[in-house]
């Protein structure tokens, strides 16, 4: 049986390779039966599109795998808590559980701001674990944004 903290390196792994092109490093992935159906990381400067994040086009991949919309009875890993247009798509996606590795104090939507996947107003609600290998994630984003801030400016270069 594979455990919460193998399922994350595999999103930490996704992660790596938003970070090797010059991304945010976001990875996620979607499980079902053990197996991964979605995979996706941060593609935003590199799609010039405000929508691909990690969990975006992870439940894309795993919708297209099902032939469904529905994800009923997957788990979505992410590094990072779901921002407020992820946490839409996840309860939209009807994904039942999510696991993140570390908070996002600026637009959290899985309980740190808000918790949008927990809305009982909302038709679908999904279970959440938080802190999974939450210093590795964290890690990432802090040494990425350390080595970005390091950069002279464009126009220095």
């Amino acid at each position: 049986m594979y455990t919460d903290e193998y399922w994350m390196n595999e999103a930490i792994a996704e992660a790596r390779k938003a970070e090797a092109i010059g991304e945010v490093p976001i990875g996620a992935i979607v499980v079902r039966d053990q197996e991964i159906i979605g995979r996706g990381h941060n593609l935003r400067e590199t799609a010039y599109d405000p929508t691909a994040h990690a969990e975006i086009i992870a439940i894309r991949e795993a919708s297209r795998y099902l032939g469904s919309w529905r994800l009923l009875d997957c788990r979505l890993y992410v590094t990072l808590e779901p921002c407020p247009m992820c946490a839409g798509a996840i309860v939209q996606a009807r994904i039942p559980h999510v696991l993140y590795g570390t908070t996002d104090p600026k637009a959290g939507c899985a309980g740190t701001l808000m918790n949008l996947l927990q809305e009982s107003r909302f038709n679908h609600q999904t279970e959440v674990t938080t802190d999974i290998l939450q210093a590795e994630c964290s890690s990432l984003l802090t040494q990425f944004f350390r080595k970005l801030r390091a950069k002279p400016p464009k126009s220095e270069q």
